[in-house]
């Protein structure tokens, strides 16, 4: 949306929908700007403007910008990896999740919005009917600069919820929905008028706030905290300085005494290229024989390079308090100075906090997301309200904490030796770090081995039995063979 105030007003709403639509989209404005920082931070887009009075202003025209805080919400996204949603008390698949999964592409869908809750503080995940030539239940994710709600703290439900579905040229809204209890009402600008559409449904706000740490404030916290915004400035401001050190400190500097400015230009006047100069290509300097003996010859004088390495050691350091706040081991930030861990206990003891980060994440996403599953489950099925049996439903989560294979086996072969059967279930088999896919295919081999071996015992019954009676003399039905 562009930067002048826009205040969005529709025709052929209510009074109280176009009171709910500017509320809303006042909040929307308010948290606009900071949200688009964060985001330039993270796309790699922000650049510094301020000019040190020591550093020519080039050197910040140059677009230099660092990586640090994608790094930071990529870490932690890649360790809260949703695996699939269980149902303890049914048959989860046989209500279509399979199919809810691939039509929705869920798992990427919903690893976009837990990328926008770390990065925004809060993303919200919409449940729709599907169109004409769509999937029955559509699930997609909004994030927090395009869509808002009303929280009602009492019930742990929006009241109200706002989604931006298109701009114009100039960035402003033409294409809204605003969902209040059991209705949406679609509002769409074509030619400079505004066109309003209802639907009434049974779902009250089919829409879930995905928060981060959301115990901190109504629609959680982004991770990129203004220390660490600033820790990535202060390395900026390091990284340019560095820059203008490699193009001035770095060359050898040279005095030269008893020769005049001649020396630095061209036979028809004009001086030699900067460059030139700066790399000493003045191979040959005249004498002058007009000067004092002593000054008749030029005497050259050569101090070494500065070296970069406080730059550098600046740099490190920023990159290591950018390390701790963020609850990154130094191996992922640092330049030098940093150990790798040696042992699985101190690997993990380095990316505790992170660890930790984690399984906070995801304990705050399950909600949504089941409850967000289990809606969609709900419409596929054309269902009006989601069974109370479906509550037990849960969003499995991987292990934020990075094993091995060998590692994974080792352990869930030690818990399965503990529980007498556990290793013939499903979950002693997930335990010993086999994927779904590998659980079902190796049950419905045992499924065909185990058929195999039940048809040929008793095939070896029968034919035991026709032994018996062959040997009695009975005789055999016409027909079966001897």
């Amino acid at each position: 949306m562009s930067d002048a105030a826009f205040s969005l007003s529709i025709p052929g709403l209510t009074d109280d929908e176009q009171r709910t639509v500017r509320g809303l989209f006042t909040q929307l404005q308010a948290k606009r700007n900071r949200n688009l920082l964060r985001s330039a931070y993270y796309e790699g887009k922000h650049a510094l403007r301020v000019a040190s009075p020591v550093v020519p202003d080039h050197y910040y025209k140059l677009g230099i910008v660092l990586g640090w805080s994608a790094k930071a919400v990529d870490a932690l996204a890649q360790r809260t990896a949703l695996e699939t949603v269980d149902w303890p008390d049914g048959d989860i698949d046989s209500l279509g999740l399979p199919q809810l999964v691939d039509a929705n592409q869920l798992r990427a869908t919903f690893k976009g919005g837990q990328v926008n809750s770390l990065l925004h503080g809060v993303s919200w995940v919409v449940n729709t009917v599907g169109a004409r030539d769509e999937p029955s239940s559509l699930i997609h994710v909004k994030d927090a600069l395009s869509a808002t709600g009303t929280w009602n703290a009492r019930s742990r439900r929006l009241t109200d919820f706002l989604s931006i579905t298109s701009l114009d040229d100039e960035g402003n809204p033409n294409g809204i929905a605003l969902y209040l209890p059991n209705l949406v009402v679609q509002c769409d600008k074509a030619g400079g008028r505004w066109s309003i559409a209802r639907s009434q449904h049974r779902w009250g706000i089919p829409v879930e706030p995905m928060a981060y740490k959301p115990w901190t404030r109504e629609f959680g916290a982004s991770r990129l905290t203004r220390p660490l915004m600033s820790l990535q400035d202060r390395a900026l401001n390091a990284l340019i300085r560095l820059e203008g050190h490699m193009d001035v400190y770095s060359f050898p500097e040279f005095w030269m005494l008893g020769a005049d400015s001649s020396v630095f230009k061209n036979p028809d006047g004009s001086l030699k290229p900067i460059v030139q100069v700066m790399l000493g290509r003045i191979k040959g300097i005249p004498d002058d024989d007009t000067a004092p003996p002593e000054l008749a010859r030029a005497d050259v004088k050569q101090f070494p390079g500065n070296s970069p390495t406080p730059h550098l050691a600046a740099l490190n350091g920023y990159a290591k308090l950018f390390a701790r706040e963020s609850g990154l081991p130094d191996s992922a930030m640092a330049i030098t100075d940093y150990a790798n861990p040696t042992s699985a206990d101190a690997y993990a003891e380095s990316r505790e906090d992170l660890i930790a980060d984690a399984e906070g994440a995801t304990d705050d996403w399950s909600v949504p997301i089941r409850r967000s599953v289990a809606r969609g489950l709900a419409i596929q099925n054309g269902l009006t309200a989601v069974p109370d049996e479906w509550a037990t439903m849960a969003p499995r989560w991987r292990s934020p904490l990075f094993q091995s294979r060998a590692a994974q086996a080792d352990a869930g072969t030690k818990v399965a030796a503990a529980v007498p059967d556990l290793a013939a279930t499903s979950v002693g088999l997930r335990l010993m770090g086999l994927s779904d896919e590998d659980i079902r295919q190796f049950q419905a081999e045992r499924r065909r081995v185990n058929g195999g071996s039940v048809i040929d015992r008793l095939r070896a019954r029968a034919g035991a039995v026709n032994d018996a009676g062959n040997a009695n003399g009975t005789p055999q039905p016409a027909g079966q063979p001897q």
